[in-house]
């Protein structure tokens, strides 16, 4: 492991000479140096860690931005009507879980404190299409879609600041410090609701160019503290054909599907839940400016939390086994989708607009699902680098540090592609509720059921490849490593 000085010159730690005359440029990177972190790599990953996550987190609040501007577009206003605002929404998930693919390989090539100072500017160009457009409403759906898909790239910043900190840190320590990375970066997505709630509630529903401009100014400060703290890593490597090669292995479509669970639900119902229960005010007698404000309200609490537990999935998993917390999050998410469903079903049984018994169930099952699936997002990444660490002990031909920057490269790979597909999930959810919505029934019953029904399918999935008893066959095959550390 390599650290340098505050001026052009790297020094190293347990190495013999320096290694690199390049400002925030390290050449050799090894966090499984036990001397080397103690005597201070340790804290140049907390530095990064910490500028990671705050370039995270706007990101993820820029992703989400349109979840609070449709709070702010009132039909008879915008013309925007609430299937399509379910629409508007999925479009900026889909477009920033494609684009997690690509952001995985960019800090190996470009270096991660340059990546991230990057696309954090870039984050400046859909929130300035978002501002034109909510100061100037007139425009088609066709523009506002294009806007909102732009603002995707928030949702790329994921993939690039994990992997990156995936490179940062030991094996031991991977579950926390990736939890921590990525329960930061999500915490965006209530904080910008948040911020949502308080121009709602100071200056009405009207003023959403506030919310933009105070993140043009937050997306600034995190490039500039990103070129100021944190580093390149030389050693780092990462490319498309490393992520075709973690497809080869079983385990790795596995975790994808798990993903779509944990995070698709995180994410496609930070989007979706304010729409849900701004549609349940508006039923019940609000107007446009009530129901923004009752909305905001609430709608925070869910992504708030979930993002808060994050964390500590991942070091729960470190203390217990990634295969043994995700399954016990899927079952209880399972119970969780059936008090959706109950609410739904009393109140299409029931005329007139939603009671406020089934309000509060609605809002209890929504916020235990935000909550397991904040959980779930950190056992099932925890799993990753268990994964590869396990299959890299058969690979012979290599050493012991190449077996580590295998074992590294591939878990990197792994966290986007998984990120990516995780994050498909989410735009199934907010497409599944607008068809429930669009159907006869008119209301969210169908789209509870299946989602139900996928948190059974992925409760059977963790207990079977992850944990149940492997027969003598299941012990040999090679996409099975029997010394995954899972349970």
């Amino acid at each position: 492991m390599t650290t340098r000085s505050d001026d052009t010159t790297a020094t190293a730690v347990g190495l013999d000479a320096p290694v690199s005359t390049r400002k925030r440029y390290i050449a050799k990177w090894d966090a499984e140096d036990v001397d080397a972190w103690e005597a201070g790599g340790k804290d140049i990953a907390k530095r990064n860690l910490v500028w990671s996550v705050f370039a995270e987190h706007v990101g993820f609040s820029v992703w989400s931005i349109w979840s609070v501007m449709v709070l702010f577009m009132p039909t008879d206003i915008y013309g925007i009507d609430a299937a399509g605002k379910f629409f508007l929404v999925a479009v900026p998930t889909l477009v920033g879980s494609l684009l997690r693919i690509p952001y995985t390989v960019a800090t190996a090539k470009f270096g991660g404190r340059n990546w991230t100072v990057f696309s954090a500017f870039v984050l400046w160009v859909p929130l300035i299409g978002t501002l034109y457009l909510m100061l100037n409403p007139g425009h088609s759906y066709t523009t506002f879609l294009l806007v909102a898909a732009i603002a995707g790239v928030g949702g790329g910043n994921f993939a690039s600041s994990m992997t990156n900190i995936n490179a940062f840190y030991p094996q031991r320590l991977k579950g926390w410090a990736l939890g921590l990375n990525a329960g930061g970066g999500n915490i965006g997505v209530p904080v910008i609701q948040l911020i949502g709630l308080l121009v709602i509630a100071t200056v009405g529903n009207t003023e959403a160019w506030i919310v933009c401009s105070v993140y043009l100014v937050l997306c600034g400060a995190a490039a500039v503290g990103a070129a100021l703290f944190m580093d390149n890593l030389g050693n780092q490597k990462a490319d498309l054909r490393a992520m075709g090669n973690t497809l080869k292995f079983s385990h790795s479509w596995v975790i994808a599907f798990l993903y779509i669970g944990t995070f698709g639900s995180f994410i496609g119902y930070s989007f979706a839940f304010g729409q849900v229960m701004q549609i349940n005010f508006l039923a019940g007698g609000d107007t446009p400016a009530q129901a923004a404000l009752h909305t905001a309200q609430i709608a925070f609490i869910g992504p708030l939390l979930g993002s808060i537990a994050r964390p500590y999935g991942g070091k729960l998993a470190d203390r217990i086994g990634g295969g043994k917390i995700t399954l016990y999050t899927f079952a209880a998410m399972t119970l969780a989708a059936g008090l959706l469903v109950t609410a739904s079903m009393i109140d299409d049984a029931t005329a007139g607009a939603a009671s406020t018994g089934v309000l509060t169930l609605l809002v209890v099952g929504f916020i235990a699902l935000f909550l397991l699936s904040g959980l779930g997002n950190g056992s099932v990444y925890k799993i990753i680098p268990s994964i590869f660490e396990a299959k890299a002990q058969g690979l012979d031909h290599l050493n012991a540090e190449e077996k580590a920057t295998w074992s590294r490269n591939m878990s990197g790979a792994l966290i986007g592609f998984a990120g990516a597909i995780g994050g498909l999930g989410g735009v199934g959810i907010n497409l599944v509720l607008r068809a429930s919505y669009l159907s006869d029934a008119k209301s969210a019953t169908m789209a509870f059921w299946v989602f139900l029904a996928f948190y059974v399918a992925c409760v059977f999935v963790t207990w079977f490849v992850f944990l149940r008893r492997p027969t003598e066959r299941t012990a040999s095959d090679d996409a099975r490593s029997p010394a995954l550390a899972t349970d």
